[in-house]
């Protein structure tokens, strides 16, 4: 099947998801400043989207689940990231993703978070390669495009039997956080690493486009990887934190303050806008990498955490002087 995937020129560079990061606002705010190749949601429960519908007979259009899977057009081509370890939730997620309108859909097997393991799903998928298979088959039963997202292991490396097994699904894209599951992201990633899991691709499902993920800061560093490795794309995650413009070729000291915080403020209003039911802390949680690198940086941080509402925010970037 033909795919959005097979179009894209290498090598390409993508958003990260990220859970509480990568929400609906600020996906809007890196699409404004700087489109990624492709984009993903941050991970949605496959079996939360299921058993409202299913079990409890409430309607999609009712579930708070589906907030997070709002999106605008500008940032297409995005890409669904669902979880669960139950193939029949992953097939009605899915096929939901696709009247949604997504291009694609991507299933977590990495997240390390013990609540979403002891579901089994996320990086508990590594110690079942069975059931990480029938999720692959039950996700294309939609018709969408089908990636996965997962790690070099559970607690150590052992690519050269967990990568042939989702391989063997000839999934439309697979990307490889180099890191174990145990690891966390405690230590540097492994991208000497990475030559291996693409020579396995290579054997394996040479149709399947391989992407490489962990501590790339910018799309220099993305480039150089890509070129290094040969993965056909670079997944960028830490880059993006006070730097909206990474896809953009920016860098972070490439930015002016007054620019970076005019950013943030445009970001704050739009989480209150497309995200009325979360709490403001998850804006909060990018003053740090957004008011820093300045004289008065501290203080202006030590102000802004205290805010509780965008234009709360606003009018304290106005009286320092930093936001006109």
């Amino acid at each position: 099947m033909h795919s959005f995937w097979s179009d894209l020129p290498r090598p390409f560079f993508v958003l990260a998801p990220m859970a509480d990061v990568t929400d609906p606002a600020y996906r809007a705010l890196i699409a404004a400043c700087g489109k990624p190749a492709v984009t993903w949601t941050e991970f949605v429960s496959a079996d939360g989207l299921y058993h409202m519908r299913k079990m409890k007979g409430i309607p999609d259009a009712e579930n708070p689940l589906m907030r997070d899977l709002l999106y605008t057009d500008a940032e297409r081509p995005i890409v669904a990231q669902l979880f669960t370890s139950n193939p029949e939730s992953m097939r009605y997620a899915a096929m939901l993703a696709k009247e949604l309108g997504y291009d694609g859909v991507d299933i977590n097997m990495g997240c390390p978070d013990r609540s979403i393991e002891k579901q089994g799903a996320g990086a508990a998928m590594m110690k079942h390669p069975e059931k990480a298979k029938e999720a692959i088959r039950a996700a294309k039963e939609s018709g969408l495009p089908v990636s996965v997202k997962t790690r070099i292991g559970y607690n150590e490396e052992t690519m050269e039997t967990w990568l042939p097994e989702v391989l063997s699904e000839k999934p439309a894209a697979l990307t490889v956080h180099l890191r174990t599951r145990k690891e966390m992201s405690k230590v540097p990633a492994h991208w000497d690493l990475m030559e291996k899991a693409v020579s396995i691709r290579d054997a394996v499902s040479p149709e399947t486009r391989i992407l490489g993920n962990g501590d790339v800061t910018d799309l220099a560093d993305a480039r150089r990887k890509a070129e290094q490795t040969g993965a056909d794309g670079i997944m960028i995650g830490r880059g993006i934190f006070g730097n909206p413009w990474v896809f953009a070729g920016r860098t972070f000291e490439d930015t002016p303050p007054e620019e970076r915080l005019s950013a943030l403020v445009t970001f704050a209003h739009a989480f209150e806008r497309m995200r009325p039911a979360k709490s403001f802390h998850l804006v909060r949680k990018h003053v740090k990498a957004f008011a820093t690198g300045f004289d008065g940086a501290a203080e202006l941080r030590a102000r802004l955490m205290e805010t509780t509402t965008a234009s709360g925010m606003e009018e304290a970037l106005r009286e320092s002087g930093l936001l006109r």
